[in-house]
């Protein structure tokens, strides 16, 4: 089964109502539904496509990006680059999504239908820095404009918005473009990023973010004019609830004329979790007014839609014929042979050589899925079948620090039950807890994650749960919050080295 959904079954939904790293949102419906993209950076496949009839139940169906370009740039991890706040349009009865790559510059893919199939990665525009993009057909004019913000670690600029005309086939922009916003000439502005453009009442509206993501507000701009003049006002900010930093999200309309804005939430190791706030227009001069009063809720009654059963993203997997469901990326673009399909269920991995093996970060053939961001229990059956001394599999809470629980070949070709830790930094594993013979190559796997993403690792070798080691804290990447990871390795060598298969793989609530 899924983890809880935002829905309390009396009318009303309990934010967040995406509960992990579901980050940089952006929403979109067409007809009577409605569907969110996020970041998914250097993971492969990329771009989720969620799908809802009523904003608060969401289910994973399928992802937009199959690999990253180019292929040989993300053959090994790079966990805060790639995929960067998309924006999710339809057009010309097209799916459109636009991103930016802060290495290469401003992509779109687009598709008939959100199922596919999808092209190949198209370059809009080059160049470094060029983050969080965002398309606009406009229909009373036939013109076609793209924005975007800037990463200044790589152009050395942040803090404005650029704008362009955009050839109405989204393939180019038809000029150099020009600053339509310089926050450093609004007091007390920084870090503003993540616009959103769409037109409403006559004027051009842009939904954006500044402040930072744990520490900033949400604001809105408006012109009558593409290019400006612009002006501002703050339109949610945490005022004296807990949710730091409301950030950046997107605007949607329901057939019946409600307005809601989803927003993102930093949670730390939990990542970006997403929010739901009811919205109207017409606050102090045609406004947009977000939340309660521009403060996010926390509760409140659900959009006027028709009632829809409860659902969350897929995390349960029993792997039917070796197959994974949507709900797993790789931490690279895979390579063939890394899982494989056979008539029994459960999912074989290889033990893949690398001279990495003794640092997950560091590998791309780990099969990862977001971190739940309310208490949970995880678990997974494993076997080691794998002969290679040295080989080694398991499952593992990832991040700048990570922390696996699994078993491993010795070179006396026992096999062992191992535990095994690295710190922020640190470029080598040590044990977490006492290895212990496992002579059956079989394992229960378990790591109980509680408040403040604090993680205990169990495990049950047939003969009854033991705990292991001390209270591991999950910390997140630099963008990205902590993962969740199966995997199977082995050390340096020749010849096939063999493989490991996990069963049952379950989350469920604390």
């Amino acid at each position: 089964m899924s983890l809880v959904s935002a829905d309390l079954g009396d009318g009303t939904y309990r934010n967040p109502v995406l509960d992990a790293d579901w980050s940089d949102p952006d929403v979109l419906r067409v007809g009577d539904d409605f569907y969110l993209t996020a970041s998914s950076f250097g993971r492969a496949p990329g771009l989720p496509l969620l799908h809802s009839r009523d904003l608060v139940n969401w289910t994973l169906v399928g992802h937009a990006l199959e690999r990253l370009e180019p292929e040989a740039g993300f053959a090994a991890p790079r966990h805060d680059c790639g995929v960067w706040a998309p924006s999710l349009r339809h057009h010309d009865d097209r799916f459109w999504i636009f991103w930016g790559d802060p290495d290469q510059g401003v992509f779109q893919v687009n598709a008939p239908g959100v199922h596919g199939p999808w092209t190949r990665p198209h370059l809009v525009k080059e160049g470094k820095g060029l983050i969080d993009p965002c398309p606009l057909w406009d229909d009373e004019t036939g013109e076609a404009y793209l924005v975007h913000a800037w990463a200044r670690s790589r152009s050395g600029i942040k803090n404005r918005l650029t704008g362009h005309r955009m050839h109405p086939d989204g393939t180019t922009v038809l000029d150099e473009g020009k600053v339509i916003v310089d926050a450093d000439r609004i007091p007390g502005w920084f870090t503003l990023e993540g616009p959103k453009l769409y037109r409403h009442d006559g004027w051009f509206w842009i939904l954006a973010p500044a402040g930072g993501v744990e520490t900033g507000w949400q604001g809105a701009f408006r012109s009558r004019g593409f290019f400006g003049p612009y002006e501002e006002k703050v339109v949610l900010e945490q005022k004296d609830t807990g949710v730091n930093g409301p950030h950046q999200g997107g605007w949607v309309r329901t057939p019946s004329g409600e307005d809601w804005f989803l927003h993102f939430q930093q949670r730390g190791a939990y990542g970006r979790v997403v929010h739901l706030q009811p919205m109207r227009w017409g606050g102090g001069e045609g406004w947009p007014v977000i939340g309660d009063d521009g403060a996010p809720v926390a509760v409140h009654r659900k959009p006027d839609l028709p009632p829809q059963p409860p659902a969350a993203p897929a995390t349960d997997d029993d792997f039917p014929g070796g197959r994974y469901g949507r709900q797993w990326q790789w931490t690279a673009n895979a390579q063939e042979g890394w899982a494989t399909q056979h008539s029994a269920d459960g999912l074989r991995l290889t033990c893949v050589r690398s001279a990495h093996a003794h640092d997950l970060r560091r590998l791309p053939n780990v099969l990862t899925q977001r971190l739940p961001g309310r208490p949970c229990a995880v678990e997974v059956e494993l076997r080691l079948t794998s002969e290679e001394p040295g080989a080694r599999a398991g499952l593992a809470v990832l991040g700048d620090a990570f922390c696996w629980i699994g078993l491993q070949r010795g070179a006396d070709g026992t096999v062992r039950l191992v535990h095994r830790f690295a710190e922020t930094g640190g470029e080598t594993e040590r044990d977490a807890g006492h290895p212990r013979p496992a002579p059956e190559g079989w394992a229960r796997l378990r790591i109980e994650i509680g408040a403040g993403a604090r993680c205990r690792f169990s495990y049950d070798l047939g003969d009854g749960a033991r705990p292991s080691g001390q209270v591991f804290a999950a910390t997140p990447w630099r963008w990205v919050g902590a993962l969740l990871g199966l995997f199977a390795l082995a050390p340096t060598g020749q010849g096939h080295a063999g493989a490991a298969t996990f069963t049952q793989f379950r989350i469920n609530p604390l």
